[in-house]
């Protein structure tokens, strides 16, 4: 892949993070053809072209880019290619979140249809997904990362090559949720007790963010979305109860320790069942309150 030929870049998957991803994808230049089964034309970046299903941007896109809820769809989305007649797509890139067993199930019912499939989860969030500063972890032969490389930076400033194989950029990503997570349920509970100590929330942020006790929760989401009130990540609780999960299932697969996350996964399934589709940050008042 070459910047004086671009290829058509499909784009699957029209939601908070692929809306934004596929924008930064099309203003680079790269022709673009999209479709989202929610409705593709009022989510797609201005020039590109609106496909009415997977098949149709299989016939006529090079690479597709996956921006998915689940290892289901993800699958699901696979066979639509797979049977599409007269397909022009050679590459499919996955930046969902799906876990490793999907990972290497997807890329092995491609591979016996000569797709490719490249594992390219992300993380930063939707501002990160806006701004092309999110991480993009990628598994696939190197030189498969190379010859990509536009694309993916034309999405992320911060592509790593984490591995070869499908399921190591999902072991990544899932271990990098599961940290975030528990960084703002620790924060949250925290927080929590020195209000009960007449401490200030804005005060104890400040103290943190410059101690030992700083992390991703107390230098942006407390203070950006939670001590405003505004509860605004716009990645739902629905969402991270899915990516703990699919950690401690992938950690029991592999035998390593899982104290502290076993403990973290039933505090987001009684969150998730009080609260279904409440902003994840939302997690600091039901903890205040110990609902």
């Amino acid at each position: 892949m070459t910047t004086d030929q671009k290829p058509t870049i499909g784009f699957i998957g029209l939601g908070a993070m692929g809306n934004r991803m596929a924008a930064n994808v099309a203003a680079a230049g790269f022709p673009m053809i999209c479709f989202d089964v929610a409705g593709t034309k009022e989510r797609a970046p201005k020039d590109a072209a609106i496909a009415a299903s997977v098949g149709a941007v299989a016939a006529k896109a090079e690479v597709i880019i996956l921006s998915l809820p689940n290892g289901a769809i993800s699958a699901s989305v696979a066979e639509e290619i797979i049977e599409t007649n007269q397909r022009a797509v050679s590459t499919i890139i996955d930046t969902s979140t799906i876990g490793v067993a999907a990972a290497k199930a997807v890329h092995s019912r491609l591979a016996g249809s000569d797709l490719a499939y490249m594992d390219a989860p992300v993380s930063g969030g939707i501002a990160g997904a806006a701004a092309g500063t999110i991480a993009l972890m990628f598994a696939g032969p190197k030189a498969e990362f190379e010859a990509l490389s536009p694309v993916l930076q034309a999405m992320s400033k911060r592509p790593f090559h984490v591995g070869e194989a499908p399921g190591q950029a999902q072991a990544m990503k899932l271990l990098n949720n599961y940290l975030s997570g528990l960084a703002l349920t620790a924060t949250s509970e925290a927080i929590a007790f020195g209000l009960t100590q007449g401490l200030e929330m804005s005060t104890m942020l400040d103290v943190l963010n410059v101690s030992s006790g700083q992390n991703t929760a107390s230098s942006d989401k407390f203070p950006n979305r939670i001590l405003t009130e505004t509860y605004d990540a716009e990645f739902l609780n629905t969402l991270y109860l899915k990516d703990i999960s699919l950690y401690v299932e992938n950690v029991a697969s592999a035998g390593t320790a899982d104290t502290i996350s076993t403990n973290l996964l039933p505090i987001w399934q009684r969150f998730t069942a009080a609260e279904p589709g409440a902003d994840f940050t939302e997690i600091f008042p039901f903890v205040r309150d110990k609902r």
